[in-house]
């Protein structure tokens, strides 16, 4: 934990030298002594620290200096660290100053130069002023922090990447902390071009992209080399499962994830039903475990978008969003499927600001205490409801059908109805999402009536159907009418090969309809939409690409 500090400022090299040792001497094994020579040196120097997140305890400035007076720097330091002691170094003469700055600019104290000897007149004051910061303060995070809004979209974009990357972090509100709103609007400019993400070192990024934000903070965003024995596409089970096989039988593996590994699995607060886990793990725990076992045995994991892949004999090439390419023997694609959007009025104005796709966990304590809304009948629904039953006062899930049976587990529907605070609503759907600057309500629609059915809500999780992530594919691989991709013996009909086969044999299990491309998981056409069953897939690719390799 690094020291908090001490600063302070005189425009006479004499006297600031001579401060510093007298603090120092006293104060070095617990506080960092700084100096500035001006007070445009000690705002520049103030504000460096604030965006590194370093605590200042104590600002000791000179009434007269050219530019600035003393009275004028404690005033400006005040909107940065309010909490920091500030102390004003004048001579007899300027009396009358130093104590206007204590009735007109809440200046804690002054002091008579020269204060020789400091053991009476320096060090009882400040030790008491020291001692009041330190009884009052909280050290603050060392790590990254991200300053945004609650109904920020974009801070909650951030939020979500380094949370479900395992990045920890401090959520900061600037509508909460005046301190840091002031920062920010010094950075940007204005309080809205958000998030502003600030490091240890004092850097910061503005409104990162996802991209920005992999590499500052230290996933991997480019490939170590141009050429792989298998390239994996898509980080969630199915492609983790891949990776940890492929390389644990010495294939160059790399894996290509997007936004976090895990995939839609990844934003699972519980899955009960998963082999070996008698009391549950969660789709994040269950994703970090497959990362550290793929990395241990040397697969490479890039934090990457891919826009393209074609077929160049013989070999698979990707395109990134960069325009860099990597070529591979073969291909596994596991991109998984995600939440398709709803569309009814309101929600696109206001997702991310009450209306959520997915879990978004990280906005669990937001909403603790009020009413959310679960859209959708299937796991994933289920799960988020007994989640947020767990914060939330009261939690609806609008199932547009008869009921949940159809779509949902029996363990999570039996846990669900034993839930207190959740009920179901059936024959229902979204009409309409409310709101200005974030959801203020939401009106329902009966489906059997057409009745409209307001009711409160502070936030809407949605889990409604699936689309596949092929778009990058298309025109390559062969898809179904619902855009998943075929594969193996569904390649085949009426005795003929698919368009374009020019092998003697018939595709092998997950093979698409190109030679060493594989498709598994939720991408994959018939799959069962099942975590276990994607892990089966991920690793039962590995022997086909085995064959496949031997084969060429």
């Amino acid at each position: 934990m690094a020291k908090p500090v001490i600063m302070t400022i005189d425009d006479d090299p004499e006297v600031l030298d001579a401060i510093e040792r007298d603090l120092r001497r006293q104060y070095s094994s617990d506080y960092r002594v700084l100096k500035a020579s001006s007070g445009a040196d000690a705002l520049v120097a103030t504000r460096k620290l604030k965006q590194r997140g370093t605590p200042i305890a104590l600002f000791m400035s000179d009434e007269r200096m050219p530019q600035m007076t003393g009275t004028q720097v404690l005033t400006e330091v005040r909107q940065l660290y309010p909490s920091a002691g500030r102390v004003l170094l004048t001579a007899y003469s300027d009396t009358d100053a130093a104590i206007k700055g204590i009735n007109e600019a809440a200046l804690d104290h002054y002091l008579l130069k020269p204060w020789d000897p400091p053991e009476q007149s320096l060090y009882p004051l400040l030790d008491d002023l020291l001692s009041d910061w330190s009884a009052n303060n909280v050290m603050p995070y060392e790590g990254i922090r991200v300053a945004g809004a609650r109904w920020s979209a974009t801070s909650f974009d951030a939020k979500q990447f380094l949370s479900r990357n395992n990045v920890p972090y401090q959520w900061i509100d600037i509508e909460q902390d005046p301190t840091t709103r002031h920062l920010v609007e010094e950075l940007t400019g204005d309080s809205t071009t958000l998030p502003v993400v600030f490091f240890p070192n004092g850097d910061s990024l503005v409104a990162p992209t996802k991209h920005a934000l992999a590499d500052r903070v230290g996933l991997q965003t480019r490939a170590l080399q141009p050429f792989y024995d298998l390239t994996i596409i898509g980080g969630g089970p199915a492609g983790l499962a891949a990776a940890v096989y492929a390389a644990s039988e010495g294939l160059h593996t790399l894996l290509v994830e997007q936004t976090a590994p895990g995939g839609q699995a990844g934003t699972s607060s519980l899955i009960e039903n998963y082999l070996g886990f008698p009391s549950g793990v969660s789709g994040a725990d269950l994703a970090r475990r497959a990362v550290t076992q793929a990395r241990r045995f040397s697969a490479e994991i890039l934090s990457a978008e891919v826009v393209a892949v074609r077929r160049q004999e013989p070999y698979r090439v990707v395109r990134f969003e960069d325009d860099t390419e990597v070529s591979s023997k073969a291909m596994v694609i596991a991109t998984g499927v995600a939440v398709r959007e709803l569309d009814a009025p309101g929600v696109a104005q206001l997702t991310g600001r009450g209306v959520y796709y997915g879990a978004a966990m990280t906005e669990a304590a937001t909403y603790r205490d009020q009413p959310v809304l679960i859209v959708g009948a299937g796991n994933s629904a289920g799960q988020g409801a007994l989640f947020f039953s767990r914060y939330a006062s009261h939690v609806t899930i609008l199932v547009r059908g008869e009921g949940l049976a159809a779509s949902m587990s029996q363990y999570l529907i039996d846990r669900i109805e034993a839930t207190p605070n959740i009920e179901i609503l059936t024959h229902t759907e979204v009409g309409e999402a409310r709101g200005t600057d974030s959801l203020e309500g939401v009106t329902l629609r009966d489906r059997d009536t057409g009745e409209p059915m307001p009711i409160d809500a502070s936030a809407m999780f949605i889990f409604i159907g699936t689309r596949p992530h092929t778009q990058f594919a298309e025109g390559l691989v062969e898809l179904d009418e619902k855009g998943f991709v075929v594969t193996g013996r569904d390649l085949i009909r009426d005795g003929h090969k698919p368009r374009g086969w020019i092998l003697d044999r018939d595709p092998f299990l997950f093979e698409t309809n190109v030679p060493g491309l594989f498709a598994v998981g939720d991408i994959r056409a018939g799959s069962s939409k099942r975590v276990a069953s994607a892990v089966g897939e991920g690793s039962g690719a590995v022997s086909m690409v085995h064959q496949y390799l031997e084969a060429v």
